[in-house]
């Protein structure tokens, strides 16, 4: 027998797994709690209790989309088989896989879209980490994931050029990334300008770090 606490539960998950359907169909326009709690096939009240309203759920979107991407570049920082080059390597391609595969997501996680605390682009913000609210609360639930995947990407580039220099070549990689990310969702990486791919950029990046051996 199913408990209240497995049905809630159930019913976030249908939920949350609805929204991210919408923001990838349609972007964040598409999503409301109406459309979330028809696609997810409960009562027309179900959405708003468990979120105060679209902000809530775009938010627990993110958090669990920063966690997923945080799990990644973990596994592939702790992977014994690879060398330093590569795991910075997949880190890399995991961001632009984003891009690339969730556009509107991608764009949530990075973009800056108004002047609110949870309405800024996570991820290298160290300052919101550090003022961010307790526990439980949506949006520094999402700052203090992002700040995980920060650090999970820190540690593979630390890995690679020592702690001193991580930051500065932590920034440059991400930077980059986000660049190659944007051109490719574009088009423009494989006109007849420019005629590269996004791994091709990666393997000069990582190459071209690795090639600085630290010193910035």
């Amino acid at each position: 027998m199913v408990t209240r606490a497995e049905s809630a539960a159930l019913t976030r998950r249908a939920l949350l797994d609805a929204a991210a359907d919408l923001l990838d169909l349609g972007g964040p326009e598409a999503v409301t709690l109406r459309e979330v709690g028809a696609r997810a096939g409960v009562t027309r009240g179900a959405p708003y209790r468990h979120f105060t309203g679209k902000d809530s759920l775009l938010t627990a979107v993110a958090t669990e989309s920063w966690e997923r991407i945080a799990d990644q570049v973990r596994a592939l920082r702790t992977d014994p088989a690879r060398s330093a080059s590569d795991k910075l390597r997949g880190a890399l391609r995991t961001l632009i896989g984003v891009g690339r595969d969730q556009p509107h997501l991608y764009q949530m996680l990075f973009r800056r879209h108004g002047h609110r605390p949870e309405d800024l682009g996570e991820g290298l913000d160290r300052v919101r980490r550090q003022l961010c609210g307790p526990a439980g609360d949506p949006a520094a639930d999402r700052v203090r994931a992002a700040a995980r995947f920060q650090d999970e990407f820190l540690a593979v580039v630390a890995d690679l050029v020592g702690e001193r220099n991580a930051r500065h070549y932590g920034a440059l990689l991400l930077t980059s990334a986000h660049g190659i990310a944007d051109m490719e969702l574009s088009g423009h990486l494989g006109t007849d300008a420019l005629r590269t791919t996004p791994d091709e950029l990666v393997d000069t990046l990582v190459r071209m770090v690795t090639d600085a051996g630290g010193t910035p």
